[in-house]
């Protein structure tokens, strides 16, 4: 089964995939997690990667699908896949309906988070993410904080904050071109009839795990 999660960062898309990848013990492949880990590993699409996301601008199409497309080959995917993070355009879609076609699949739910950008720009200037890249683990320093400040509760590694959460500006910016290039592909799977259209609101108020065991249940249903 592929589900996408949609919605931009801040939204708490991350969270409620990570929910449902523990429940459902389907990968949750994230773009970001993707582009880290060539960035760090100074791959050529890194390293081409890092000069759009340092500038807070989208990764382009031939660096972000390449990426993605060799992450889909890996075994773990076979069963179940929580994609988060991509697609990001109509572009994007496109080819990954290409992608799972060549594999006799197709993109079964999508999930729209959305959030307002004040309260988007506060939440990701205050998360953290725990430096394991086995973990993954995040944390809000108001909404949601470790037990022990700056240090991980699952696996008790450091948490640190994004180079690209610290620039409100770049984060705006980021919003902005979320909206643009992005909100239409909320019309696309609107069409393809695998839109979760009534989920279209996460606040403070609707914690990820209450969207997360929402989406559960659609995807118990289908």
């Amino acid at each position: 089964m592929v589900v996408i999660m949609l919605g931009a960062q801040g939204t708490g898309k991350g969270t409620v995939a990570g929910l449902i990848s523990q429940e459902t013990k389907w990968p949750q492949v994230s773009t970001g997690d993707i582009f880290r880990k060539n960035i760090s590993e100074k791959t050529e699409l890194g390293i081409e990667a890092d000069k759009y996301i340092s500038k807070g601008n989208l990764v382009p199409d031939t660096i972000t699908i390449p990426m993605v497309k060799d992450r889909l080959k890996e075994q773990d995917v076979k069963d179940g896949v929580i994609l988060d993070g991509f697609p990001r355009t109509i572009t994007q879609a496109e080819k990954l309906d290409e992608m799972l076609s060549k594999e006799g699949k197709k993109v079964d739910l999508v999930i729209n988070l959305t959030t307002p950008m004040e309260e988007i720009i506060d939440r990701i200037i205050t998360r953290r993410v725990c430096t394991n890249q086995e973990c993954k683990a995040t944390y809000n320093t108001k909404l949601h904080p470790p037990k022990i400040e700056g240090i991980c509760d699952k696996c008790g590694s450091p948490l640190k904050q994004r180079e690209d959460d610290t620039d409100p500006e770049a984060i705006k910016r980021r919003l902005e071109i979320y909206e643009k290039q992005t909100s239409p592909l909320v019309e696309y799977y609107k069409n393809k009839g695998v839109l979760r259209t009534e989920l279209v609101s996460v606040t403070a108020n609707h914690l990820g795990k209450d969207v997360a065991d929402e989406v559960l249940a659609d995807i118990n249903k289908k």
